[in-house]
């Protein structure tokens, strides 16, 4: 059984879909989910599934002390995997070379990399855009694929309503990845064989 740490920021539908998978009990359980919001829905979807919660607060610590305070929390958990799953912060320190970290992008990577995916996806009036799954490393977006999913923009959409169809693509993607990784002897296996 894999042991997971699940990065958020905002209303935790991604980690909902990681909880619900957990509950079967088949290949991984989380340990913990941590977020730079102490207010974000995701936190409270985390304790009532009776997983820990944290919050690290941004306020009164310079950007290099919370990167660390991040990092150190994560490793005192001793994950197999670290899943940022709308996490809205750029990891900054080594954690992601200590262990395997991956995150879930809204769009066609490398296209539309960064916080304003979906925005920028509608503004440059692209027929689609997507889901990507993708290795943490150094840049912003810019990790090894794992895997992508389209999704079409249609006449009309707005931001919230396209983020949201990209979203329940998101959920069965992450769901499928984060498995087949747990399930890999060798959780660095994919980044290596890049």
């Amino acid at each position: 059984m894999r042991n997971l740490v699940i990065l958020v920021s905002g209303t935790g539908s991604l980690l909902q879909a990681l909880i619900d998978d957990a509950a079967r009990g088949k290949v991984f359980q989380i340990s913990c989910v941590i977020s730079d919001n102490a207010n974000c829905a995701a936190l409270q979807r985390a304790r009532a599934a009776g997983i820990e919660a944290i919050d690290i607060p941004t306020l009164n610590i310079t950007k290099d002390q919370w990167q660390q305070t991040l990092r150190d929390t994560v490793l005192a958990k001793q994950p197999d995997l670290v899943v940022s799953a709308g996490f809205m912060r750029i990891i900054k320190s080594d954690l992601f070379e200590v262990v395997p970290t991956i995150n879930a992008h809204p769009s066609l990577l490398p296209l539309f990399p960064g916080a304003n995916a979906v925005a920028d996806a509608l503004a440059a009036g692209v027929e689609k855009t997507g889901a990507s799954i993708h290795y943490v490393d150094h840049g912003v977006d810019s990790g090894k694929l794992i895997s992508q999913r389209e999704v079409p923009i249609l006449a009309g959409d707005s931001i919230a309503v396209l983020h949201e169809r990209i979203k329940q693509v998101e959920r069965d993607q992450l769901v499928e990845v984060v498995v087949k990784l747990c399930q890999q002897s060798d959780l660095w296996a994919g980044i290596a064989n890049g």
